[in-house]
């Protein structure tokens, strides 16, 4: 046997597995799961197929990783779970599959999924986010890339909350967040930007005094969102508030449109 794969642990005949893949006791590792190199897989996980795993990722005791999702249409089918590489998801995260054949929840690259967070059927979650403990994510909801989602919140089905967005601990998400702002509460409210995380992720003092403007607009001027809309549009020299502009006009007019998150006032 694999020295990296300890005894106790119950591999599938077809799971496909690195040779450099570590597997803790009492893990289970089921039919139609593919693990990458470097990933190290903690004691009494489970991972069920058709689940795909990418390098260099660590999953901590007792997650459990594309198991069938909690959703009444579901009718046994081959859906998937995608994870990319350089993930770290904690003890008692589940991941589960997507309702549908085909369909699939995904997760992209450097997530950090805190204990007990839930990340339900048909999510897409992008990269370099992190989720605090004990956060419940609803079916097909969208995270973009470096967004950070405080502890013991709850997230409607179909939300996006927008990149390099900070949402506030405890608070009820049941409208779109948009994006670089920081939002909190019960009923949950845009506060202000995200000015650290703006900071952080390498925006320039013009990038930022773009985004003010638009906040200024959005939230303080008094004009009702189609107005602000075209108004934004002159502001498209800017990737960023062109970028805010986009997310804005699909939360209104989308499929699965949930409206948007409003400011404090």
């Amino acid at each position: 046997m694999n020295t990296l794969i300890h005894p106790t642990a119950i591999i599938h005949k077809n799971a496909q597995l690195h040779p450099t893949t570590e597997v803790g006791p009492y893990a289970v590792i089921g039919d139609q799961v593919k693990v990458g190199a470097q990933t190290i897989i903690g004691s009494h996980a489970v991972i069920e197929g058709p689940t795909e795993i990418g390098m260099n990722n660590r999953i901590f005791p007792s997650a459990v990783i594309g198991a069938a999702p909690q959703d009444l249409k579901y009718k046994n089918c081959s859906s998937r779970v995608e994870i990319g590489n350089g993930n770290t998801i904690r003890e008692f995260v589940t991941i589960n599959r997507a309702t549908y054949a085909n369909e699939v929840t995904k997760i992209g690259n450097n997530n950090l999924l805190m204990a007990y967070v839930h990340v339900a059927h048909n999510c897409l979650l992008e990269d370099n986010i992190i989720i605090a403990n004990s956060v419940s994510l609803a079916g097909h909801v969208h995270i973009e890339s470096r967004a950070v989602v405080g502890g013991a919140l709850g997230v409607h089905q179909f939300v996006r909350i927008g990149r390099n967005a900070m949402l506030g601990g405890m608070s009820r998400i049941d409208r779109d967040a948009p994006p670089f702002m920081m939002i909190e509460g019960n009923p949950s409210r845009v506060r202000s930007l995200n000015l650290i995380g703006l900071k952080r992720a390498g925006l320039t003092v013009e990038d930022i005094r773009h985004l003010k403007q638009a906040f200024r607009l959005l939230y303080h001027s008094g004009l009702t969102l189609q107005q602000v809309l075209k108004q934004l549009q002159t502001f498209n020299s800017n990737e960023y508030t062109r970028y805010l502009h986009q997310f804005l006009q699909l939360s209104i007019t989308g499929e699965k449109r949930r409206g948007l998150i409003p400011g404090k006032h």
